[in-house]
């Protein structure tokens, strides 16, 4: 029997240690993972903190990213896989909407409707999230989210606070792994070791079943 390939959106976010190297490391892995290809990085955004208060100026910045990828994966395989990757970088899941080292967020399951105690997909507040849209539309600019419209729309109605992450690539360039060897490695001003799953939007916390923020 042949595996349905399906396309997803994934969402990476980190406020803790060496962000951007944490969420380029967890891509990676996530790339190598078999039942996984095609896998599109978006490049980088900093973002100011949300809380469960709002948005905190005070608490460490988000980085945020994004990336497309096919997957024969099952939705709930293909988030074990994301929190495993969590755990191994250090995620610990206490304060909702707390600071952590990474959190990886399924955006979308090709035009599945998921909703059960582990999963919501398409992911509930996505559409509201400019750390989500910012990044996916740099990577996309006819991407449209299912149930809500055209990312550029939906970006233009909320308003954009991210600011591009220092030294990174364009989009879709250098999604995940090492460079060619003809290239240095990118460097990350300010970021120290790495990485970036579930349902909510990567600057933060979760909210719903399969999700950070």
């Amino acid at each position: 029997m042949i595996a349905q390939v399906v396309p997803v959106l994934l969402a990476f976010g980190s406020n803790q240690g060496g962000r951007g190297e944490t969420i380029r490391a967890a891509q990676a892995e996530l790339a190598e993972t078999a039942g996984i290809t095609n896998f599109v990085a978006s490049p980088l955004h900093e973002t100011v903190a949300l809380t469960l208060a709002g948005p905190d100026p005070h608490a460490p910045r988000y980085v945020n990213g994004v990336a497309t990828a096919d997957t024969t994966l099952s939705p709930h395989a293909l988030l074990d896989v994301m929190q495993r990757i969590e755990r191994e970088h250090g995620r610990v899941r206490g304060e909702r909407w707390g600071d952590r080292t990474l959190d990886i967020d399924l955006i979308l399951f090709g035009g599945r409707v998921i909703s059960d105690e582990r999963l919501s997909v398409p992911h509930p507040r996505a559409h509201e999230r400019d750390f989500v849209l910012a990044p996916w539309l740099a990577l996309d600019a006819n991407a449209v989210l299912m149930g809500h419209g055209r990312v550029s729309e939906l970006l233009e109605r909320i308003g954009d606070t991210t600011t591009p992450f220092a030294d990174e690539p364009p989009a879709g360039e250098q999604p995940a792994g090492e460079p060619p060897a003809s290239e240095p490695p990118a460097s990350e001003t300010g970021a120290s070791s790495p990485s970036g799953a579930g349902a909510s939007g990567p600057n933060g916390p979760a909210a719903s079943p399969g999700s950070s923020r």
